[in-house]
């Protein structure tokens, strides 16, 4: 039983937790964290990835590990699923646990907030350089029951702000920069993704969503502003065909990321993040 003001166990060996937040649903907010993930093991850190979207599981998909299954160990709970014998990549999702990919969660509040708890509490991380947490959209219960999990917890750097260009995107990211305030989580800066799409053709960025809104909000509130980042179908095809092109290529999903054009972006990117949590 975790008293009051406890760090969870399963978090103790780890060394920096970040969170990826936005009010907004669908500006790809798993896409930004499996990017930061890729970004941080191709500099040699040890990540653990927690995707905390219950009714919208991504991680296991974005990873290729749709068919890894989590386990119980016999003393120190929860085992999550590891991209290779490596174990330098470590995922924990409900997409794990269920069934079929189809299968809905259809879950009221309580039974959320208890499953995140069991996620946060009784997962066996061991040691880790970075843990990121890909959070649904919104500031309801999984939100509530993370920050009361993070509360005493003193390696959390902060968290991660993603918006698309569209005022509509912006002002759902302004609740949560307010959410942010009121649990005091840092932010380490706004991120706008969707900023543009790349030809494949031509290498030609349009502007198709707009551009700036991440900026501009940014100096509003005066936050840092990590950088703008396009829709790269290259790396759609590199998640979406993993399989075949890690056969193909004989390369695993991190070397192949390296020659993917949004490696530069966003090694850009995690040097601000780091930075600001430093």
């Amino acid at each position: 039983m975790m008293e009051p003001g406890e760090t969870p166990q399963s978090l103790k060996s780890v060394k920096h937790v970040i969170l990826v937040l936005s009010g907004k649903g669908g500006v790809g907010k798993s896409s930004v964290t499996t990017q930061l993930a890729l970004s941080l093991l191709n500099k040699g850190f040890k990540v653990g990835v927690l995707d905390i979207d219950l009714t919208g599981p991504s991680m296991p998909r974005m990873f290729g590990l749709e068919d890894k299954k989590l386990y119980q160990s016999s003393h120190n709970g929860w085992i999550p699923a590891y991209y290779d014998n490596t174990k330098q990549l470590a995922v924990s999702s409900i997409g794990f646990l269920l069934n079929n990919r189809g299968n809905s969660v259809v879950w009221r509040g309580p039974k959320k907030t208890g499953m995140i708890r069991q996620f946060m509490r009784d997962m066996d991380w061991g040691d880790l350089d970075y843990l990121l947490i890909d959070t649904p959209p919104g500031t309801s219960d999984e939100h509530i029951a993370i920050a009361e999990e993070l509360r005493y917890c003193k390696n959390v750097d902060g968290c991660v702000i993603v918006t698309t260009p569209q005022l509509v995107s912006v002002n759902d990211v302004k609740k949560e920069i307010n959410f942010c305030g009121k649990v005091n989580f840092k932010i380490l800066g706004i991120l706008e993704n969707m900023s543009g799409f790349i030809c494949p053709y031509c290498s030609e960025c349009t502007n198709i969503f707009g551009s700036g809104g991440g900026k501009r909000l940014a100096e509003e509130v005066d936050l840092p502003y990590l950088g703008n980042v396009p829709i790269d179908p290259q790396f759609t095809d590199l998640i979406e065909r993993q399989t075949e092109l890690t056969k193909e290529k004989g390369q695993n999903l991190m070397q192949m990321y390296q020659d993917c054009g949004l490696s530069a972006v966003f090694g850009g990117i995690l040097k601000k993040v780091t930075s600001s949590s430093a």
